[in-house]
Order: structure tokens, then C-alpha cells, then sequence
């Protein structure tokens, strides 16, 4: 398994099929996968499992009692928070190796306590039309793990 260039972290996820599809997305792009706890669901739940696919062993995940033990794990320079209320696009930023993508969970996403956390870096939106809530969190995190990987130039891909 390559290093990983940059790391998705879920704050709390909630929903195992979402969960399963970033596994089978940080198997693809090489990016590390971090699940902070509490989790509303048992790693081993089938539903997991089956989005997930056979990718499990190809991912990089790891879960963290909560977010001050991920970032004394990860030791992030930049952490990019993820929330419909921010005005500065997810395209507009220039990814580094090491950077942290950080989404919250469906339907509430990030508390305010972490959005305005000392680590927090910037706050990014996924552009969407008006009158409409958030993305599936499975989805914004592919969109996002994607562009950064792109403006790294797909280092490892076939």
C-alpha cells in the first residue's frame, strides 16, 4: 500500500453504507480513511461489508476515540472542514500532500465546535443548487478526495 497523500476523516459517521463506499474510496485514490468515534453503527455490520466490497484489506482506516486522538495521530498541518455554510469553493484551494479533508455526519454534519476548532483551516462548500440541504456524504467525500488527488496528478493510478 502507497502513503497516503491525504487523509478523509468522518466525524461520528452514522450510516454503514457511506462509511463501506469511503472504504472502497480510500482503497482506490490511496488516501488513509479516519473514523472518529462515536460511530452509529459496529465496523463488522453487513451493510458496511457489502458497500465496502472486498476493498477492506486494500484501505487504510483507522478509528479514533475522538478528534484530539486523530490529530495527535495524524499531526495535520492543514485541515479542510466541509460545510454547506462556507463560501469558499472546495476547487478554490491548492491541496498538499498531508492534508486533511474533514466531513461531518448526515444530516447534521460538523458540530460548531469543531468547526470552529483551532486545527480548522479553512471551511469549504461543494457548490449545489439552491434550496438543497448537503450531498450524500459518500458522494462529497469522492468529489473532494478527487479534486485533491487530481491537483496532486493522480500520483500512483493507473
Amino acid at each position: 500500500m502507497l502513503d497516503p497523500v491525504f487523509h478523509l476523516v468522518f466525524f461520528e459517521p452514522r450510516i454503514p453504507p457511506n462509511t463501506g463506499n469511503a472504504i472502497r474510496l480510500a482503497a482506490g485514490t490511496g488516501c488513509a480513511l479516519h473514523l472518529i468515534e462515536p460511530l452509529g453503527f459496529d465496523l463488522s455490520e453487513p451493510k458496511l461489508r457489502r458497500a465496502g466490497l472486498d476493498y477492506h484489506d486494500l484501505a487504510s482506516v483507522t478509528v479514533h476515540e475522538n478528534l484530539t486522538a486523530a490529530w495527535d495521530s495524524i499531526n495535520p498541518e492543514r485541515v479542510f472542514a466541509f460545510t454547506a455554510a462556507a463560501t469558499t469553493r472546495y476547487t478554490d484551494i491548492t491541496y498538499r500532500d498531508g492534508d486533511v479533508l474533514l466531513l461531518g455526519p448526515e444530516p447534521t454534519g460538523l458540530p460548531e465546535e469543531v468547526l470552529t476548532h483551532p486545527r480548522i483551516t479553512d471551511h469549504l462548500r461543494i457548490p449545489m443548487l439552491p434550496g438543497r440541504r448537503s450531498m450524500n456524504l459518500s458522494n462529497a467525500a469522492a468529489v473532494a478526495v478527487y479534486e485533491a488527488w487530481r491537483q496532486q496528478g493522480f500520483p500512483g493510478a493507473v
